[in-house]
């Protein structure tokens, strides 16, 4: 592998000026520069990434950090952010935080010392203050950290009420709810969408929603003792699609028919409900545009361009398939 030093030495040149035009920073005369190019591309040399970002402290990389890269919802989000990157000239160094906040801390520690340009992140333990104590751009995504922070959300409450009332619409008398991780914001929204609509019936009970945890296993166990209490629930909106694919596993265990004897709604809009037998009836949503939009965000942030809205609550959509 070549190095400076010898491109130096083929153009004839100091490294001082090789580097001057690595970085297009100060004066280098045509000739020089035709040489000096010249000897880059006979020598097919490729500048070491990590010492100019030590040198100039800062890279044309951004840190994305996800609670969950086994959910498909951030797969999905991952690839919007990185195709946008790629277009724009960035690299993405993703992290998985599993919702830890030790873990998510030691990542923005790593990637501040990496010099990365900016961050793009969905946490619920990020606080306003260590946000401004990085001192780089950040934006937040899926989960609202704080107002006045950029952030990129989508109609959560909106969108769980149209899920509950859609499945009233089909005739569902006793609709149950699996809800998402205690404490997180979005979890919270969809959770008082559902109650929004079913709070007021004589049926209504807290017994009527179990935790899953935004997790599919754990969907899996809370369905069966949901159904196991309940079996005259006949309907169920799921706030994630993950966790309405457990439940239609538990139906499936317990010989329940769906739709004829039970309708299921989740929220997220993932490719996999498209495969599902039956395909899964969602609340969509989009989650490339989130993840474009935050990058775009992102970018104008780092470049310290005029940013006119740095708040976005993106609409969601109610997609029928077969599960109601």
């Amino acid at each position: 592998m070549s190095s400076i030093k010898d491109v130096a030495k083929m153009a004839g040149v100091s490294v001082a000026t090789v580097s001057r035009v690595l970085n297009d920073k100060g004066y280098v005369g045509r000739d020089t520069r035709e040489k000096v190019e010249k000897a880059i591309s006979e020598l097919n040399y490729k500048p070491n990434e990590v010492a100019r970002s030590l040198f100039k402290k800062q890279s044309s990389t951004i840190g994305l950090i996800v609670p969950d890269i086994m959910n498909p919802f951030f797969t999905e989000l991952a690839r919007a952010v990185e195709d946008t990157a790629s277009n724009l000239g960035y690299n993405v160094i993703l992290c998985n935080s599993d919702g830890n906040s030790k873990k998510e801390q030691g990542y923005l520690d790593v990637l501040q010392q990496n010099y990365v340009n900016g961050i793009i992140i969905s946490s619920n333990t990020l606080t306003a203050e260590q946000v401004k104590a990085m001192n780089m751009p950040v934006v937040s995504i899926d989960r609202e950290i704080s107002r006045g922070l950029p952030t990129i959300v989508v109609e959560n409450k909106n969108g769980a009420v149209a899920a509950t009332q859609f499945l009233k619409k089909k005739g569902c008398k006793r609709i149950a709810h699996i809800r998402g991780t205690h404490g997180v914001v979005n979890a919270e929204e969809r959770f008082e969408g559902y109650k929004e609509v079913v709070a007021a019936e004589e049926w209504y009970s807290d017994s009527y929603i179990v935790d899953g945890d935004y997790d599919m296993q754990t969907s899996v166990e809370a369905t069966l003792d949901l159904l196991k209490r309940h079996p005259e629930v006949d309907g169920i909106f799921a706030a994630n699609d993950i966790m309405a694919i457990g439940a239609i596993k538990v139906a499936h265990q317990l010989g329940i028919k769906i739709p004829e004897q039970l309708s299921i709604v989740g929220f997220d809009g993932i490719a996999l409900t498209n495969v599902l037998t039956p395909e899964l009836t969602t609340i969509a949503q989009p989650i490339y545009e989130l993840g474009e939009t935050a990058m775009n965000m992102l970018v104008g942030l780092m470049g310290q361009q005029p940013v006119h809205e740095t708040y976005y609550k993106l609409e969601v959509t109610l997609i029928e398939k077969n599960s109601t």
